[in-house]
Formats: C-alpha cells, sequence, structure tokens
C-alpha cells in the first residue's frame, strides 16, 4: 500500500502529522477496447480540431467555456492558486455522525500516523471515539479543495470525503398520491422482519464479475469459440411476461417463500450442530 498523500491534522493547537491511503479498491476486470474485425487495440489521441495535429499533454491547458465565451486557464494560473499548496486537513467543527447525510459520503481514506510518537494520533482517535462524534474537516488533495469526515473504524482513523452541498441535486420530479391499505403496510413489515438480520458484507458477490472473469479464463484456456451457455447455463425467460402483479398477492407469496427459505435454513443448521 503506498501513500499518496502526507501532511498534518490540525485539531486547535495540536498537530497531528499523518500519512493518506485509499482506503477501497475496485474488484472489476479491466478490459480495453479492439477493433472487432482484426482485435487491433483502440487508442485515443490527444488532436487539435484547429491545426488537427496531435498533442503532447506538456502543451495542453485547461478551458471555461459558458457557452458564449472561453478563457484559458494556464498550468501557472492553477498552480498558484493558494489552495494548491495546503498539506494540512483542519478541524472544522465536531457533529453527530447522524447528521451526515448518507447522499453526500464521497471516496474513503485511511490517516496513518507518521513520525516517531504516535500519541497526538492517539489522542485524537479517543477524543473521537469518547465524543460520539466525527470532525468535520477541510483538506487539499490532488489540487482542489475538499470537505470530509474524520472517524474511527478498527483503531484506525479514516479520513471519508463529503461533497459540497451545491453538488446535491433536487430531484425535479413529484412521487404520484397512492393509497397504501393498513393489511397491505402490515404484511410489508411481516416482509421485512422476514428478511431482518446482522449485515455481513461478505456473503455477497459481484456475480456479473465472476461470471465475466470465469469468461475471461474458459477463453484463455480453450480459445476464442467457446460455449457460453454450457459454461453458464440457458438464460431463464421472463415468466411475468411484464403483467401488473397485484401488490397484495405479490406481498404474501414474498412472505411465504422467505419463511419457507428460513426454515430450510434453520433446518440445515440444527442437523450441522446436532452432527
Amino acid at each position: 500500500m503506498r501513500a499518496i498523500w502526507s501532511g498534518e491534522v490540525s485539531f486547535g493547537l495540536v498537530s497531528v502529522p499523518v500519512k493518506l491511503y485509499s482506503a477501497t479498491t475496485s474488484h472489476d476486470v479491466s478490459l480495453h477496447q479492439v477493433h472487432d474485425a482484426d482485435g487491433g487495440r483502440i487508442r485515443y489521441q490527444r488532436r487539435c480540431q484547429v491545426c488537427e495535429k496531435v498533442i503532447d499533454y506538456k502543451n495542453i491547458d485547461r478551458a471555461y467555456d459558458d457557452g458564449e465565451t472561453s478563457v484559458i486557464i494556464t498550468k501557472d494560473e492553477l498552480q498558484d492558486l493558494p489552495a494548491d499548496e495546503s498539506k494540512e486537513i483542519s478541524v472544522e467543527q465536531f457533529v453527530p455522525s447522524a447528521q451526515i447525510d448518507s447522499m453526500v459520503l464521497d471516496k474513503s481514506y485511511y490517516l496513518e500516523p507518521a513520525g516517531r510518537s504516535a500519541k497526538s494520533y492517539v489522542l485524537l482517535r479517543r477524543t473521537l471515539e469518547e465524543a460520539e462524534r466525527v470532525a468535520v474537516v477541510t483538506f487539499t488533495l490532488r489540487s482542489k479543495t475538499r470537505l470530509g469526515v474524520l472517524r474511527v473504524r478498527d483503531e484506525v482513523i479514516v479520513l471519508q470525503g463529503l461533497r459540497w452541498a451545491d453538488e446535491l441535486r433536487e430531484p425535479e420530479f413529484q412521487i404520484p398520491s397512492s393509497r397504501v391499505s393498513q393489511k397491505e403496510q402490515e404484511m410489508a413489515a411481516s416482509l421485512v422482519e422476514s428478511y431482518s438480520e446482522d449485515f455481513d458484507p461478505g456473503r455477497f458477490a459481484d456475480e456479473y464479475q465472476d461470471q465475466l472473469q470465469t469468461l475471461i479464463e474458459e477463453k484463455l484456456e480453450h480459445g476464442e469459440e467457446i460455449d457460453t451457455e454450457a459454461t453458464f447455463g440457458a438464460a431463464e425467460d421472463d415468466q411475468d411476461g411484464g403483467n401488473v402483479v397485484d401488490l397484495m398477492q405479490a406481498l404474501k407469496e414474498s412472505v411465504d417463500q422467505r419463511r419457507k427459505s428460513s426454515g430450510k435454513s434453520a433446518s440445515a443448521g440444527s442437523q450441522k450442530k446436532s452432527a
């Protein structure tokens, strides 16, 4: 794991030297584009629309266009912005975690204590734990000022980025009014109860990525032409045919199916214990 940033958390007059690591990674299989006729790799070029030449990255600036006028922003101008040089994660306030809307949550990072002593790091971690709040912070990463929160996960301080308030969009639609009966509400509550259990992220798998990996392995072993139906089985037809399903009937059948499934799981668990 390689640190992507180093600096310090500013906590009043206390400075906590830290290193920043990305806390998440993508498990998606990486694919590139090729020509379907000959398998040739598709390459993208940075070509100028005025002179039609391919431009080196060192000769590329940025521009903003409001629809009528375009202004060019040079690399030097971007580097001169004051936020670019900041190496500080500044604690702005402590707030109850319930006040952080999940809609604003962004990428997560681990903070590792830097330097010879971890005393200030441990102090901040314990302060967060005992306060039962998260610290709202501002910081600069990759030349952009960002908003985030500090929280504790398994004795490690985690920095979680937040979207700015103006980055959340309001829904541009209205929910039509519809009457839900008491019986339907009770049946829905029963269905929720039948699915209620502790969250275990390890029990879920990305089936698409698993099947994509299987497809790649089959092609590597047997060549380009393989029988996908033999590998994955025939696709199931949609039995409902797009028909409108009665809500109450669907709720009843869902509850019944869940009870049967739970009964089988419980029975299997009892047999394992008795064995």
